[in-house]
């Protein structure tokens, strides 16, 4: 697993979701954002990352990225359902996004710390 890529792919949610909410043309569905299993971390998760499921990180990691991808889809249900969505109260710094996705990265770094065996110095 290519953690870092996988920290830069939920960072740029925010982003994406940023630009979807200017123009929310239903291209993104909720009921798709929701599965937690179809993204490159969710995938990882299910397949080679059960490896690690006796790790407590992993189980801090797998629920907060479930949660994760529960406030994104509610974010983009209720743009699609025509309401005015704020980027401040969904997306700012204090918000319950905000909040998911600094914990989805903290988990996987913590993840990382643990299975990755540190270089020998020479």
């Amino acid at each position: 697993m290519d953690f870092e890529k996988a920290i830069n792919a939920h960072a740029d949610w925010k982003n994406k979701l940023s630009k979807y909410l200017d123009n929310p043309d239903q291209s993104l569905q909720s009921a798709e954002i929701a599965l937690e299993n179809k993204c490159e971390l969710g995938k990882w998760i299910e397949g080679d990352g059960k490896q690690f499921a006796g790790k407590p990180e992993f189980a801090t990691m797998k629920s907060h990225h479930a949660n994760f991808h529960k406030i994104a889809a509610k974010i983009v249900h209720r743009a699609n359902s025509g309401e005015k969505v704020s980027h401040e109260l969904t997306l700012g710094g204090k918000s319950e996004f905000v909040s998911a996705s600094t914990a989805v990265v903290r988990a996987i770094m913590a993840l990382r710390a643990k299975i990755e065996k540190p270089v020998a110095a020479k």
